[in-house]
């Protein structure tokens, strides 16, 4: 297989904190967690808590359970514990980003499904 150099990126990787957290264990396994308000961006310079991601990369979504502690404001966290955490992924998770889709229907689906894309959709829609 042929590839390109790697491309070393500076980006410091984000931490989302799900809304409901924290939540006991009970709680989590009681309802479907969902991730629907997560936002991403390729704006290198965000400032407003996106998750940062570069086109034409791979990436696979971890989910981290931490033991709470009463000690740690979870609305400041950085980075992980070096204790109390396991990490759970999911191949079924994994994708690449891009920057425009070459199939029309994918790009259909894609502004239909993305509450955020009204700009982009024909006058009259919804």
């Amino acid at each position: 297989m042929i590839a390109g150099n790697t491309d070393h990126s500076c980006i410091t990787p984000r931490v989302y904190i799900h809304p409901d957290s924290p939540c006991s264990g009970e709680t989590w396994m009681r309802q479907i967690i969902s991730f629907d308000r997560v936002k991403l961006t390729n704006n290198e310079m965000d400032d407003k808590g996106h998750i940062i991601l570069q086109s034409m990369h791979k990436y696979k979504p971890r989910v981290h359970v931490m033991k709470q502690d009463s000690r740690v404001d979870m609305s400041r966290i950085q980075s992980l514990p070096a204790e109390g955490v396991k990490t759970f992924s999911f191949k079924e998770t994994e994708f690449t980003t891009v920057t425009a889709y070459q199939n029309q229907q994918i790009t259909k689906l894609k502004i239909d499904r993305n509450p955020f894309a009204k700009g982009f959709r024909d006058p009259g829609r919804s």
